[in-house]
């Protein structure tokens, strides 16, 4: 019997999914614009049109796949994931076997550059970060409640050369400085194609209401990577900032990502997952 996936919120790293799995599984994905759907065939996968802000469209999904795929971000505003929340409502008629979600390691907030792994305690210091925990509890109680196996992917920042707006190379050629190195915060990362291969693996091997840190091997701060980014792509070296003159010049979104610092350990993504990353570094992925 064919499996059958169910993907929402098909953009690049859906795409990827469904290349991997080369029509091995029957691929259904949900979309919202009409203007996506040849993309999607073109790639191998079955358009359905829904709207996770409009929950009367999403009545069909009960019962249509084995398994979910949910990529699809939070609304950008709000306490809570009212997406994930009209999901899982339709879903409950007829739960899935395995769900797997995207999250993000922005759940942790700042943890001054420590080495952290899943077992630290959840502190969102933005709201966009906040409804990713929302999200994440609906879908663990979502999993308890119904036996399904849910998956929770913590994912840091996602790059690939061919990814649009995935590589730094734009922000390079746009002269964005970066912070001080006594000022810098630690960055973390994951090659797209890896992260699409976690998907996979965690729809097959996840455990049940269990979560995974998706990131490669690097340790690296933020500043550090772009020069790196830079050397490789043959332009100049971003401009050093002190943390006063970012707060002048910055906007607020950036600012945000220069007040969190972590350093994510991936065992999990290794013992549990047993992904073997192609690209343990940005030096490799870039």
């Amino acid at each position: 019997m064919t499996t059958r996936l169910l993907i929402i919120g098909c953009g690049d790293v859906g795409l990827r999914v469904v290349k991997l799995l080369a029509g091995r599984w029957r691929v259904l994905a949900l979309t919202s614009s009409v203007a996506r759907a040849p993309a999607l065939r073109a790639a191998g996968a079955e358009p359905l049109w829904g709207n996770l802000d409009q929950p009367g469209t999403l009545a069909r999904l009960a019962g249509l796949a084995d398994r979910v795929l949910h990529l699809a971000p939070p609304a950008r505003d709000g306490a809570t994931d009212e997406r994930t929340r009209h999901l899982l409502q339709a879903l409950s008629r007829k739960p899935p076997a395995a769900l797997v979600y995207a999250s993000t390691t922005g759940v942790y907030g700042d943890c001054a550059g420590a080495f952290m792994d899943e077992t630290r305690a959840l502190n969102p210091a933005t709201d966009r970060a906040a409804r990713r925990v929302d999200a994440e509890a609906q879908l663990r109680a979502f999993g308890r409640r119904h036996g399904t196996r849910v998956s929770l992917l913590r994912i840091p920042g996602i790059y690939a050369r061919d990814r649009e707006g995935g590589h730094p190379r734009e922000r390079l050629a746009r002269g964005t400085p970066v912070l001080r190195r006594q000022d810098d915060v630690y960055t973390n990362h994951i090659h797209a194609d890896d992260l699409a291969r976690a998907c996979l693996l965690a729809l097959l091997r996840g455990r049940p209401q269990r979560a995974v840190n998706v990131c490669d091997d690097s340790d690296l701060l933020m500043g550090d990577y772009f020069d790196l980014a830079a050397d490789l792509a043959g332009l100049p070296r971003p401009e050093r900032i002190t943390r006063a003159e970012a707060a002048e010049r910055m906007g607020a979104m950036q600012l945000s990502f220069w007040s969190e610092s972590r350093r994510i350990a991936n065992a999990r993504l290794k013992a549990e997952l047993r992904l073997k990353l192609r690209y343990p570094t940005p030096r490799d992925g870039l």
